[in-house]
């Protein structure tokens, strides 16, 4: 079974984080939301408390097939400063490992440089954060190992790729369908 961590910190997009861990559940995608604080207990960059599965420190990510970056304020610069996960970041690429950011999340990526000579999308303002990339105003794009969308209004559709990606496209038509999407 394919194993998916999504990375919250402090500030996230919740719809981009959640939505993520809902579609991915329902297909039967074991996904654990994973805080880069100390604490389990995470709120959103719209005040919404959640409780993750799990601190960073004790996932082994060798057993992960999947990282996955939800954007927000100020929850991206969070993740662009916690070290540990950049180091992963960087492994996760260089083992061609998934990686899926949306919204500002992508940028995080592109500060690394996992981002050159892929397509890539972002929330507008952070193209120039995306080193390397050739930006384009698509809702997902998917470019070797690396998935990126543009923020809330395409989050379904992000986590939808995400599915086909790791499973195929008839589970994540079944999920769409389900959902009435």
């Amino acid at each position: 079974m394919k194993r998916v961590s999504v990375i919250l910190a402090d500030g996230f997009e919740e719809v981009e984080g959640l939505t993520v861990v809902d579609l991915l559940r329902r297909a039967d995608i074991q996904t654990d939301m994973v805080s880069i604080t100390k604490e389990k207990q995470i709120e959103g960059a719209h005040g919404i408390q959640i409780t993750a599965d799990t601190l960073f420190e004790n996932v082994d990510f060798n057993e992960v097939d999947m990282l996955v970056l939800p954007g927000g304020m100020p929850g991206t610069l969070n993740l662009e400063a916690h070290k540990e996960l950049n180091e992963l970041l960087i492994k996760f690429a260089e083992e061609k490992k998934k990686l899926a950011a949306i919204c500002a999340a992508p940028r995080v990526l592109g500060d690394l440089g996992l981002l050159n000579g892929k397509h890539a999308v972002c929330y507008p303002g952070n193209e120039e954060r995306l080193e390397g990339a050739a930006v384009s105003q698509e809702k997902v794009e998917v470019d070797g190992n690396i998935i990126t969308s543009r923020g809330v209004g395409t989050a379904i559709e992000f986590a939808l790729t995400i599915i086909e990606v790791l499973k195929n496209k008839e589970e994540a038509a079944r999920i769409k369908e389900a959902i009435l999407y």
